[in-house]
């Protein structure tokens, strides 16, 4: 670190880590995994070839050194005094196919290999002689471990222990008897603990590969569940503002032509009603697009993105109220409690819910009903009341077809993300009246703000 580094208090900056220098990245273990994989891609479809190569490696090696020396192997026993049984060539190269060739299908039937292989060795020490190729019991039971059944390997390695240990006593009269079996089991020990660690690697690989299809999935399945809530939410948001403002406009417009003719002042004034409700649907409907365009692109906003208001809130429902009065229906609007203190989302589930019940009011019960509205509060409780007269200010309206639309469907998921309840029917003494009931109780860890009303001013 130099002296300027040291009184300005920074440290070199250390060289960056190449991602080279990492020993899977080097060339040669690139190689080989490529060649691993190509190896179990063969191996998949024709597993027959590894079979057959590995018999002809143990035959190659275990086998033909016993027919060179003659099938006794005194070549290579000269220091020892055993008395062994010196079999001429056929035999011996039967009981070398008993213990060879069943490796054949030692993948395909682990259990029956063994047990060929475990009862060739026994006549072979029935016999008294000694082959090189027994390896072939090691590699069997290796096999079994690794892909047979795990509740045979007690009875497997209880054979083999039988037969090794009757393999240390013909050999006391050479090599102790205790030294022989710790060889001999130490080999036992080193096949099952490799066919084990390969066994439980397989096995490992396999959860991980299982577990990152079923995350895969999931993720997917996230994906479609997000993509749904999001088109349910903008469907109702769509709904919400076409339907209420487009239902003002049709009922302005139908007031106003027949206003034109005894009254062109009204007709006028009807107009002007109609452009204004027109213009603030318009506002609303570039604020929900432009915060879906602002979702679907980077977070950074562009230059010519639009300028956008607050979502309404319960202090806009004076000038809903004030627009369903300009189209003929005579409003009464009462509250209670401390609304202005509600949180943003649930001042914009109480508008909408309101909006609707309005939207609906006027268009079923006509202009000329009249529609008492009252939000109050009362502890974690909030209560949205509607009643309209029905038409002729006391006329039953008629209940709602038999398959509910949008509106009272999009006003029950609303209270529904406040646990709350919606119930819509016909008043006792006309008309129509709905009930919304939301519960304003802080969840712990839960946040229920729809999406476009969180930010303040978007």
């Amino acid at each position: 670190m130099s002296i300027d580094d040291t009184a300005h208090g920074t440290a070199p900056a250390e060289p960056p880590f190449a991602e080279a220098d990492l020993p899977w990245n080097h060339p040669l273990a690139r190689g080989l995994s490529r060649l691993g994989r190509r190896l179990k891609q063969g191996d998949r479809n024709r597993p027959w070839i590894l079979d057959a190569a590995v018999t002809a490696v143990v035959a190659l090696m275990f086998c033909v050194p016993d027919l060179v020396h003659g099938g006794d192997g005194d070549g290579d026993r000269r220091g020892f005094d055993l008395q062994l049984t010196h079999l001429p060539w056929p035999g011996t190269v039967a009981l070398q196919a008993g213990l060879v060739l069943p490796l054949l299908w030692r993948r395909r039937r682990p259990s029956l290999a063994f047990a060929v292989i475990a009862g060739v060795f026994c006549l072979q020490l029935a016999l008294g002689v000694w082959l090189r190729a027994d390896i072939a019991l090691l590699i069997a039971l290796y096999s079994l471990v690794l892909h047979g059944e795990l509740r045979r390997l007690p009875v497997a390695c209880a054979v083999i222990a039988g037969a090794l240990g009757l393999t240390a006593v013909r050999l006391s009269s050479e090599v102790h008897v205790l030294d022989a079996l710790f060889f001999l089991f130490s080999t036992i020990t080193a096949a099952v603990a490799l066919g084990l660690a390969v066994r439980i690697r397989r096995a490992q690989l396999a959860v991980l590969r299982d577990r990152a299809a079923r995350l895969e999935i999931e993720r997917d399945q996230r994906s479609k569940l997000a993509a749904a809530a999001e088109r349910t939410r903008v469907a109702r948001e769509m709904h919400d503002i076409v339907g209420h403002n487009l239902s003002v406009i049709i009922t302005l417009a139908d007031g106003g032509a027949y206003a034109t003719d005894h009254s062109p002042e009204r007709g006028k004034q009807a107009l002007l009603l109609i452009g204004d409700t027109g213009r603030q649907a318009l506002g609303e409907l570039r604020r929900m697009l432009g915060v879906l365009r602002e979702q679907t692109q980077t977070q950074t906003q562009t230059p010519a993105a639009p300028q956008l208001s607050p979502q309404p809130g319960i202090a806009d429902i004076d000038v809903l109220c004030a627009r369903i009065r300009a189209a003929g229906p005579y409003v009464v609007y009462r509250t209670g409690g401390e609304l202005d203190t509600l949180d943003r989302g649930v001042q914009l589930t109480v508008y909408r819910i309101v909006q609707e019940a309005l939207t609906n009011a006027l268009k079923h019960a006509g202009h000329d009903t009249r529609v008492e509205l009252a939000v109050s509060v009362k502890d974690t409780r909030l209560h949205i009341d509607v009643h309209d007269t029905g038409r002729g200010g006391g006329t039953v309206r008629p209940g709602p077809p038999q398959e509910e639309g949008h509106g009272l469907a999009g006003m029950r998921e609303r209270a529904a993300l406040y646990n709350g309840t919606v119930t819509a029917g016909p008043a006792p003494g006309g008309g129509w009246t709905v009930r919304a009931t939301l519960d304003l109780t802080p969840l712990a860890g839960t946040d229920v703000t729809p999406p476009a009303a969180t930010g303040g001013a978007l």
